[in-house]
């Protein structure tokens, strides 16, 4: 499942001094973890993805949004792609 979902675990992390490989495949762990919890806890989080469909596509969305609109927490970008898709909750 990482590697079809985009967390590139099948990359070649072997580049590099001794435990230097460790670091981008568990910041790739870490990024698994919390999109596992954000899918398993957050209603907004599920909702959207839901509507959006792909993976690949939302995750495109967030940095769209963020850098050309300020949001002053998740839970707002949530809110404002919630009105935008017209989604009811």
């Amino acid at each position: 499942m990482l590697k079809t979902k985009g967390y590139h675990l099948a990359h070649n992390f072997g580049h590099g001094k001794k435990s230097l490989a460790a670091v981008p495949a568990t910041m790739n762990l870490l990024a698994f973890f919390f999109h596992t919890l954000l899918d398993l806890l957050n209603k907004k989080y599920q909702v959207i993805r839901d509507k959006v469909g792909s993976w690949r596509s939302f995750f495109n969305d967030i940095p769209a949004l963020v850098r050309y609109l300020y949001f002053e927490s998740w839970d707002r970008l949530f809110d404002f792609m919630i009105e935008s898709l017209e989604i009811q909750l």
